[in-house]
């Protein structure tokens, strides 16, 4: 009697992360009968509300390395205190010889960044802010870098809690 549809089931669900492929790449092995190729894939997921991870995955498949980077970003998720689209003060951040050095920027500046860390900072949500990669511009190695940075924030509320005073007494 009740014909209802499960409204639930049948519309497309919306993704709650947004997934941006850093850098895809394809290695080749010489074997007896030619080469056999497998490819990499660094992935960045993010919900535009300062959560971001990053995931690294290898396959004989393009989609499947995709696949398990995308999997392995959504496992190791960090969150960047973001206020006003911006991060709360100035860092710099380094993962072996790659150096990120991230600032604050006022509204209406954008994203002034490179490859992998514009794609981390849009992931994230932030809106203004102003980076330079240092040293090697490795993508695997910048990626971890900001990452280093972006752990390394910290929000006023939490200084202040740590120092055990109220943001009042910290400010002035």
């Amino acid at each position: 009697m009740d014909h209802q549809k499960n409204f639930d089931r049948d519309q497309p669900k919306e993704k709650e992360f947004v997934e941006k492929l850093i850098k895809l790449n394809r290695t080749a092995k010489v074997v007896k009968g030619g080469r056999r190729y497998s490819f990499s894939a660094l992935t960045i997921v993010g919900d535009k509300k300062g959560k971001v991870g990053f995931g690294f995955g290898k396959a004989n498949d393009v989609t499947e390395a995709i696949r398990k980077s995308v999997d392995k970003a959504k496992r190791n998720m960090v969150t960047v205190p973001l206020k006003n689209g911006t991060i709360p003060h100035e860092i710099q951040a380094e993962y072996k010889s790659s150096s990120v050095l991230l600032k604050p920027a006022c509204s209406g500046t954008g994203i002034i960044a490179g490859g992998p860390v514009r794609a981390v900072l849009e992931a994230a949500g932030a809106t203004d802010v102003m980076s330079k990669s240092l040293g090697s511009n490795t993508s695997v190695n910048v990626v971890r870098a900001t990452f280093e940075a972006v752990k390394g924030l910290m929000n006023a509320g939490e200084v202040a809690k740590n120092r055990s005073k109220t943001l009042k007494d910290l400010w002035g």
